[in-house]
């Protein structure tokens, strides 16, 4: 289908996007001074710093360390060379480029000659290199260091890590494939395509893109690997622990896949893999999976706040509008996923949908995942919650005195870094080009610059968004330039104004996007105004959980209440149908936000009594009207402990 030409959609690179203030520019400065610290400092605290230098105890570790968080320590030392990169690229900060190198220096240091790097494997477990790729987290580990090398190189122009995982690409290429001689195997925790198609953007090389190609093509083939990689451990493939290859997206050839299916990460990981891989290759088959499993899992599995996987039993999906709200698990790193593979769609399909999703799943159920301060995590993002009330199972705990809160690190820590890079690579997803076309995905304050028909452009962004719709956007050009510019039409507004230079337009939208096609000059500006109404949304009347409930919306942020706010029992809070919804902007909280307030009535017996039910004859109620506040989702969980919820009753 699409090949290396002018027309092909593409993300314009974070380099040439400077974020100056506004939402995001606090988010980074924020992400820059507390977080990368916060993160480096735990990754020392742990170990994971010191294991590069490839020394293990003398005695071999318990055997539940053999299969314990230890195997995807590498990945947390990648994402943070990650988060660094990008906050170097936009920030130049001499000591955290030293300590970036040093790490790097490390790196090298411990990798072997024939290219493998792993720091679990050869010191605490020899006899484990690759023999456990369903479990072991190796390709993980790759993928993640390799998106830090080509991170890296881009921001620093040092190829040192670039090599480095280069080396270690060959080494998988030449150790697993379909060659006589290789083995068949594919990894239990997808990443790695992704993270290779990287690689091949990066360098030009082919044989990255190949490797991923197969990676894809050969997962959940039969015989199956996993089952024979089993036999040859001396186990049983019946006795896997999670019953099931559905956990790990292989119990089928993935082109036979219908929906989005176990962990919910690795599930997410894969498909943004099967995108791009689909998009690099024109493969036509791979093209209509990704739809169909983008269909499947927005239309059926995906949460209001954009957060996906409601079980903590397999961290992942379970069936159709299943949607529990307590014990909703939505791991930060899915929602991440989640917007990356968003992202990739958009490429492989220009349509606003994708973007839609990217944005919600970002602002949403990513952005909960990090403290307002910056130094503590979320990992399971709940929509609703009460004391006592667990959905992270036994690893992730994030409750204090029986409620939630967030903590300075985990028992497996991949959330946090994961934010971070997220936070740190934002203005990669604010435009994308085509040809003569440039797509204005994400709204917030900050200046681009593009080559457009020969010419450089640069283009600047002046908003308050999300706390307002109005936007100004300029454009800077030396020479008159024609070409197109696609603004997109959220799916949440349904009313917006549009003029360029003072002079009202009527375009209508197409697959989400006013088109403004005109030969543009120095000075020339648009400016688009987003209804921003506060908006009820209702669930799909199959997710019984949430049913005759409502949930809180404006613009792209979804809202709460907390009992900081409205008082405690916070599911006898009822906001009638006739209730005015009111957006004001509290410049006291949380360095200002908006909030939203109305008329709510709290229906309550209107008599205590011990007895656990009540007969409605011998029963009177009261209704208490109060008024509620509402904050952004995201903000829960920062100031005092109490209870949340995002669904509300509705009359």
């Amino acid at each position: 289908m699409q090949d290396n030409t002018a027309h092909r959609h593409r993300p314009i690179p974070m380099s040439r996007v400077a974020i100056s203030g506004g939402f995001w520019g606090e988010r980074q400065r924020v992400n820059r001074e507390v977080t990368i610290p916060a993160i480096y400092q735990k990754l020392e605290e742990t170990g994971r710093v010191a294991s590069w230098a490839m020394e293990g105890p003398a005695d071999p570790p318990p055997s539940h360390e053999r299969i314990g968080v230890r195997v995807f320590w590498d990945s947390d030392s990648g994402k943070w060379l990650e988060a660094a990169a990008y906050s170097l690229a936009a920030h130049p900060d001499a000591e955290l480029e030293a300590t970036a190198d040093a790490l790097i220096d490390a790196i090298e240091n411990a990798q072997f000659d024939d290219g493998y790097l792993n720091t679990y494997f050869p010191v605490h477990f020899p006899e484990g290199q690759w023999a456990n790729l369903r479990d072991s987290h190796e390709m993980y580990n790759a993928g993640h260091l390799m998106e830090a090398a080509v991170a890296y190189h881009q921001a620093t122009g040092k190829r040192k890590l670039l090599d480095v995982l280069a080396r270690f690409s060959d080494h998988i290429a030449a150790t697993f494939g379909v060659e006589d001689g290789k083995r068949r195997g594919y990894p239990g925790h997808p990443e790695i395509e992704l993270a290779l198609v990287k690689m091949y953007r990066e360098t030009g090389e082919k044989r990255f893109l190949d490797l991923a190609s197969y990676l894809v093509d050969e997962r959940g083939q039969a015989p199956h690997y996993y089952d024979q990689e089993s036999y040859d451990r001396g186990e049983s493939p019946d006795s896997y622990w999670a019953g099931t290859y559905r956990y790990c997206q292989a119990h089928l050839p993935l082109r036979e896949h219908t929906e989005a299916n176990g962990h919910s990460v690795r599930a997410c990981y894969l498909y943004a893999g099967i995108a791009d891989v689909a998009l690099e290759t024109g493969d036509e088959d791979l093209l209509r999976l990704s739809r169909v499993l983008w269909n499947d899992l927005t239309r059926h599995q995906m949460y209001v706040h954009g957060g996906v996987g409601p079980s903590h039993h397999n961290e992942g999906f379970t069936f159709a509008y299943d949607m529990p709200t307590e014990t909703a698990y939505c791991e930060t790193c899915a929602a991440i996923a989640l917007a990356f593979w968003a992202h990739r769609m958009f490429h492989v399909d220009p349509d606003s949908r994708y973007i839609d999703v990217m944005e919600l799943a970002i602002y949403n159920s990513s952005l909960s995942g990090l403290s307002h301060a910056g130094d503590e995590f979320f990992y399971a993002n709940p929509l609703t919650a009460y004391p006592g009330v667990n959905p992270q199972g036994r690893w992730h705990e994030n409750m204090e005195d029986g409620h939630h809160r967030r903590t300075a690190w985990f028992h497996c820590p991949c959330c946090p870094p994961n934010i971070s890079r997220l936070i740190a690579s934002i203005g990669e997803y604010a435009y994308s080009q085509a040809g003569d076309r440039v797509y204005v995905q994400m709204y917030h304050e900050n200046s681009a610059s593009m080559d457009i028909a020969g010419s450089e452009v640069r283009l600047t962004q002046e908003t308050q968004y999300p706390w307002d719709g109005s936007i100004l956007i300029g454009v800077n050009t030396v020479q008159p330039a024609e070409f197109e510019l696609a603004l997109r039409i959220p799916d949440w507004c349904y009313d917006y104004q549009l003029a360029v230079n003072g002079e009202r337009q009527t375009a209508a939208a197409e697959r989400g996007y006013v088109i403004l096609s005109r030969e543009w000059s120095d000075g020339d500006q648009v400016e688009l105004t987003l209804a921003m109404p506060v908006e009820r949304v209702m669930p799909h009347p199959s997710i019984r959980q949430s049913a005759g409930q409502i949930a809180l919306q404006r613009g792209p942020l979804v809202y709460c209440l907390e009992e900081v706010d409205n008082g405690p029992r916070l599911a006898n809070v009822c906001i009638p149908e006739s209730s005015e919804l009111d957006a004001s902007f509290d410049s006291g909280l949380f360095g200002g936000v908006s909030v939203i307030t109305g008329r709510a009535l709290r229906i309550e017996p209107a008599e205590e009594s011990p007895a656990l039910y009540r007969h409605h004859s011998q029963t009177s109620y009261n209704e208490t009207a109060f008024t509620f506040k509402a904050i952004p989702y995201y903000l829960w969980a920062n100031r005092d402990l109490g209870e949340m919820r995002v669904w509300i009753r509705s009359s």
